[in-house]
């Protein structure tokens, strides 16, 4: 029960414990943990509702302590597994919807290469009516996970009577946060202007990644490979062909893994992206990959509905999510019709404000036009002022891989009564403590 919540802050498991208060429903559904927390699974009391914005049976309530560990009605771990592995897009009541919507969706892609940009507006424009009223995940940043987590450590802290708990801080050196920029090429056009693209960006300090289509859309040669690792860029595989249709089926997706996987290979990528955000992820365990960037944190301006509701990397399996936590640039313009920083801004803050990665994707196909390509140097003019005002690690998402996974393997011990971090890279690793404030939670990092 408490694994999702070690695995978060890789705190001593001694400090974190939880009981369960009886047998688990057969059906999961949505409940509340709070006023604000919803959640999806399964619970032992109250009721489940099959739609977030019904009215939702409150589980805090429910919690009682046996000795120093809070009983509760769920197992955290497969809530929070079902909110970062979007499981509850995928229940008894979307089933037949996303046999529809797929079925669209297949339509579309066909008829795609005929149909003008400005006719594709109108046919994206009429998927997202009504995305407004959407109530889970919460736009425009859902951290449901980071709430839960927080909200479990304080009762655990509460009914042990301990006033702050140490664990491993969540980024090197001490980083408030970490900001990582990738660039997805779709066309032939866009890759035209990458090294333009490039230019801007070292114009600000920034390194970025760079996100090639292996198959069709146009040629990738090792001397383009190289060119951007020269410039200290890094070089990712997105998706195949891009036509839409990777997870069209089990069967389809295990061919295209095939060669997607001896791209990887032959690029010396270790990330991985699906085209358009398409995503499965109970299928990536075909994957040959270190980390996948596919999943939005909320997706309601994307084509797949859903998101992963946390703002923080999380493995699935042994491949790293890190996960797209602002609105894309073409949704932003295209779709939104925002040309202002006012979303990503709005957006940066809020995910700071948990600590979290706060991840980009501007395609070098939409900041061509001088309208987007100004809004483009606005953010990155904004980023770099922001690091100068604060402590981000601006990262590639290699490095942000190489990270999670060495924080993954470090550990807090106790020696004689002072907390030390352990493992291989702990010199990076700043030590933190989660304390009690007024009935909330803050954090705190060693110098």
């Amino acid at each position: 029960m408490e694994q999702a919540l070690i695995d978060r802050y890789r705190c001593p498991e001694s400090l974190v414990k939880f009981d369960l208060s009886g047998s688990l429903s057969k059906e999961a559904g949505y409940f509340r943990f709070g006023r604000d927390t919803i959640c999806y699974g399964r619970s032992a009391t109250g009721f489940r509702a099959s739609r977030p914005d019904s009215v939702l049976y409150d589980a805090l309530k429910d919690v009682t302590t046996n000795g120093s560990n809070p009983v509760l009605s769920f197992d955290p771990t497969e809530i929070i597994d079902n909110l970062r592995l979007e499981r509850y897009a995928n229940g008894d009541n979307q089933r037949a919807l996303n046999r529809w919507k797929r079925s669209l969706r297949d339509a579309y892609y066909f008829l795609r290469p005929l149909l003008h940009v400005n006719i594709r507006r109108l046919f994206q424009r009429a998927h997202l009516n009504g995305w407004q009223r959407l109530l889970f995940p919460h736009w425009p940043v859902d951290t449901t996970v980071e709430d839960l987590c927080e909200r479990l450590l304080l009762l655990s802290m509460k009914a042990r009577g301990v006033g702050r708990v140490p664990f491993v801080w969540f980024w090197p050196d001490g980083a408030q946060s970490c900001v990582a920029m990738t660039h997805d090429l779709e066309t032939e056009k866009g890759k035209t202007f990458c090294s333009e693209l490039m230019d801007i960006d070292d114009s600000f300090g920034f390194k970025a990644s760079i996100q090639v289509v292996p198959e069709e859309r146009y040629k990738v040669s090792a001397d383009f490979i190289q060119n951007i690792r020269d410039r200290g860029f890094e070089v990712n595989v997105q998706d195949l062909n891009h036509d839409g249709h990777l997870f069209r089926s089990r069967e389809e997706f295990l061919r295209r893994a095939q060669r997607i996987n001896a791209y990887g290979k032959e690029y010396e990528a270790k990330g991985f992206r699906a085209a358009v955000l398409y995503r499965n992820l109970d299928w990536y365990d075909a994957l040959e990959f270190s980390f996948d960037m596919s999943v939005p944190n909320v997706a309601h301006v994307d084509p797949q509905r859903g998101g992963c509701c946390t703002v923080m990397p999380y493995f699935v399996g042994n491949m790293l999510e890190i996960p797209v936590t602002t609105t894309q640039d073409y949704a932003l313009f295209h779709l939104l019709n925002e040309y202002s920083l006012d979303l990503w801004k709005a957006q940066t803050e809020l995910i700071m404000e948990k600590n979290g990665l706060v991840s980009f994707i501007v395609h070098p196909d939409y900041v061509i036009e001088k309208r987007a390509q100004g809004i483009y140097r606005d953010l990155l003019s904004f980023f770099r002022q922001q690091g100068q005002e604060k402590r981000i690690w601006f990262a590639v998402p290699g490095e942000i891989d190489d990270w999670w996974r060495s924080r993954s393997k470090l550990r807090v011990v106790d020696h004689n009564g002072k907390w030390q971090i352990e493992g291989p890279g702990a010199e990076r690793a700043k030590l933190a403590f989660a304390k009690v404030v007024r009935d909330r939670l803050e954090y705190e990092v060693e110098a």
